[in-house]
């Protein structure tokens, strides 16, 4: 069973998911239900909680505060929208904060049943890996250990198309989970990890005067030119193309030294 807390400032609603939705069934236990963000906070600090069902609009603290302060935190707790807003910028700021789902108000029964059904398949995975985890530890590194390493060495080989749902797979990991677990021991973003692996790839591509730009741009993950010069202007500090004459004037200047 998994803790869920309910918040929304209308009380009927509250007391109606509270007391008439069969969250037993579905392997939910209510441990509190509070009518703003800031209850929300402070209930979460003091109780075990897993899942927060949470309308957006609120007095005191809105829902998207609360997400925003939860995913500041790196909080595990999932939150999960419940609102009668069906509105675009709404959802994308709340993917951004960390929230897995974005429900309306008029979501039918069947389809909250379903929804909730698919939140405990994932919370089982990730209790299942953290198990795992701690089943798993040895002597000459342990199970985090290997985890990274693998992540890396598919990453070093597969960087031109690799994704985290990819990388998933081969570690056996939900991508959020791993996203965050990837974080947590290897001291980095993935995605700055995988930006590093493919800006060094694209130095040494570059060595190659026969190869274009755009070329080792697409060898190396970018479809968009472009993205590849900002990206690598930002990691370097200068474009392709200065690299390149930079470099090849050195590697000129070593060759008439030797």
């Amino acid at each position: 069973m998994y803790n869920l807390l309910i918040v929304d400032d209308d009380y009927e609603i509250r007391n109606g998911l509270c007391k008439y939705f069969p969250w037993d069934s579905i392997g939910f236990r209510v441990v509190g239900n509070v009518e703003n963000g800031k209850e929300a906070y402070d209930f979460i600090l003091n109780n075990e909680v897993d899942v927060v069902l949470c309308d957006i609009k609120m007095p005191v603290m809105s829902g998207l505060d609360l997400a925003l302060k939860l995913n500041a935190s790196n909080s595990h707790v999932q939150i999960i929208f419940f609102s009668a807003y069906k509105d675009f910028e709404f959802a994308q700021i709340a993917l951004e904060a960390g929230v897995r789902r974005y429900l309306l108000k008029s979501t039918n029964y069947n389809e909250l049943i379903r929804a909730f059904s698919n939140i405990k398949e994932e919370l089982d995975n990730i209790e299942e890996l953290s198990q795992k985890s701690q089943d798993q530890q040895d002597p000459s590194g342990g199970f985090t250990e290997k985890v990274i390493a693998t992540v890396k060495q598919y990453v070093e080989t597969h960087y031109r198309d690799v994704t985290l749902e990819v990388l998933s797979q081969q570690v056996h990991m939900n991508p959020d989970y791993l996203s965050k677990y990837f974080k947590k021991h290897a001291g980095q973003l993935f995605s700055d990890y995988l930006t590093t692996v493919r800006m060094e790839a694209a130095a040494r591509l570059l060595a190659d005067i026969q190869l274009k730009i755009y070329e080792v741009s697409d060898m190396v993950g970018y479809s968009n030119s472009f993205n590849f010069t900002r990206a690598f202007k930002n990691y370097y500090g200068v474009t392709p193309g200065d690299y390149r004459n930079g470099k090849t004037h050195l590697d000129s200047q070593k060759e008439v030294k030797e």
